[in-house]
């Protein structure tokens, strides 16, 4: 045997990599799981033509009007009749004819019928003969980075280093120590920053394989563009995993049992989940609660992301979210190594 062999610190790290290649339900988490969301998602949210509204209308002027727009599909009905259908859910709009023009009935909390009434009255207005003052044209984008899935995925990425770092290390922390195990490596004359490092360093490796796979999918089946340095998002991959293993070694540094990380856990990812813009822009958020959105690893850890993957925004221009990182980083590994119980 080498002196690396001989190395406390190395052999911690590799059962780690044993532990974590025997438990199925982390590999499908870390692994799997993100694929298979994300292609729920690019499918959900994939390009395709503007849905055509169904519509109806009292009278055979009023549906020919309609049926000129593309995006509208009516059939003539009478009131009664119409009223039916709006109720049934078959129809979004009914327009009805009356002497002194025309009525729109329809259900103004349904966000497809409101979009109905704003095409139905263009197309009977244009029916009527009424031109638009101004001409007006549409031009459509379908930009690679411009969609949905290009959107999500940084932030499918981020929730996962999230979850993979503090679950992975949570839970075996806890296990060990109700297993007794920390009791005997502390009679050891193993440091003890070296158990907590040994932690990080398992997550390192194992990062690269989650962010190849991950990434590398999305890239493949998606075409998500990667318009930054990839050397700036490697670096960023491993801060953001590194910073949320800091959190999960602080969650579990005084949990007693599985129950207790695992409340712990939640507790800890589910503002973060809600508040960090994993599937829509934080920004949504009131502004009275932005400063404490703006302050949470995962929102710093999605900018970054999404800053290097879809603009190819550079690393001095992130100043403040990798500076927001390496404060998760080095604060909750410093209070989880002086807090830390063995037994």
């Amino acid at each position: 045997m080498n002196k690396l062999e001989f190395s406390s610190l190395y052999q911690l790290t590799m059962i780690r990599f044993k532990l974590f290649l025997r438990e199925p339900e982390a590999i499908f988490w870390i692994f799997i799981f993100p694929i298979l969301l994300a292609v729920g998602l690019g499918i959900a949210f994939r390009n395709r033509p503007a849905d055509v509204l169904q519509v109806g209308a009292t009278t055979t002027q009023l549906t020919q009007a309609l049926n000129a727009d593309k995006g509208l599909m009516a059939k003539t009905l009478n009131e009664a009749e119409g009223t039916h259908e709006l109720a049934t859910g078959d129809i979004l709009l009914l327009a009805i004819q009356t002497p002194n023009g025309v009525t729109y009935k329809y259900d103004d909390t349904n966000p497809d019928a409101r979009t109905a009434r704003l095409v139905a009255d263009r197309a009977i207005q244009a029916g009527s003969g009424q031109h638009e003052a101004v001409h007006v044209e549409n031009q459509l984008v379908h930009e690679v980075g411009a969609r949905y899935i290009d959107f999500v995925v940084p932030g499918l990425l981020g929730m996962n280093l999230m979850g993979s770092a503090m679950w992975g290390l949570g839970f075996s922390i806890v296990e060990a120590r109700q297993k007794k195990l920390l009791k005997r490596l502390i009679a050891s004359p193993m440091p003890r920053w070296q158990y907590l490092a040994a932690y990080l360093l398992s997550r390192l490796v194992m990062l690269v394989i989650e962010v190849v796979v991950f990434l590398g999918f999305s890239r493949l089946v998606f075409g998500v563009p990667f318009r930054g340095s990839l050397l700036q998002l490697g670096f960023l991959c491993v801060l953001t995993s590194l910073s949320f293993s800091a959190l999960g070694l602080l969650t579990a540094s005084r949990a007693k049992t599985m129950e207790a990380v695992s409340g712990l856990m939640n507790l800890v990812m589910l503002p973060m989940w809600i508040l960090s813009g994993v599937f829509f822009s934080a920004s949504r958020f009131p502004a009275v609660i932005q400063p404490i959105v703006r302050t949470l690893p995962l929102t710093a850890a999605i900018d970054t992301l999404r800053g290097n993957m879809l603009q190819g925004t550079g690393m001095g221009q992130m100043v403040i979210p990798v500076a927001i990182l390496l404060a998760w980083l080095a604060v909750p590994f410093a209070v989880a190594l002086r807090i830390f119980r063995w037994r």
